[in-house]
């Protein structure tokens, strides 16, 4: 399973009842307090590459793309 949201392989069980509630049970991603999946990125979800500073939050791929919105200037 990857990181991102669990909800698309609940969809597909969606009508079964007691295969949805094992697949929750066992399945569902926690909550994570620290470590490389605890940070991601708001724009796109990635969780690497992660850019924190400032309280950007964004990974380097959309920072790039939206750095000059954000005011930051390409020095070289």
């Amino acid at each position: 399973m990857t990181t991102s949201d669990h909800a698309k392989t609940l969809k597909q069980i969606g009508h079964k009842k007691a295969k949805r509630e094992k697949y929750e049970k066992h399945n569902k991603p926690k909550d994570r307090k620290f470590g490389e999946s605890a940070k991601k990125c708001t724009r796109c979800g990635r969780t690497g590459a992660h850019i924190s500073k400032y309280g950007l939050n964004l990974c380097r791929q959309c920072f790039r793309e939206t750095a000059k919105e954000l005011g930051f200037k390409k020095y070289s």
